[in-house]
């Protein structure tokens, strides 16, 4: 799955940059102002780019106290049944061993 979104995200680079290098040849604007437009896109993909990644940060980091969560109380529901059924099988162990007597 994961190597789906990786092949994905290159062949949106890659288009990106053909597309760019086309854009180039068929510039109706001088090259000082072409570069302008492209550094300029280039700053919006980059802020696009660290916004993504910051979101990807956050959702990530609570997706992480999610489970910590829900381990440590599956944890001490574990807890609770291993020590039941521990007592339980001291009890039933007694009881076999009187009537065995």
């Amino acid at each position: 799955m994961a190597n789906d979104k990786t092949s994905t995200l290159l062949a949106f680079a890659l288009g990106g940059i053909i597309g760019a290098g086309i854009a180039l040849l068929y510039a109706p604007d001088s090259g000082h102002e072409t570069r302008k437009k492209l550094r300029d896109g280039m700053d919006d993909a980059e802020d696009w780019a660290r916004d993504k990644i910051q979101d990807a940060k956050s959702r990530l980091s609570g997706s992480s106290d999610t489970v910590k969560d829900i381990l440590g109380e599956k944890k001490d529901d574990f807890k609770s049944a291993y020590s039941v059924g521990k007592e339980t099988y001291n009890k039933n162990k007694e009881k076999l061993y009187k009537e065995n007597l």
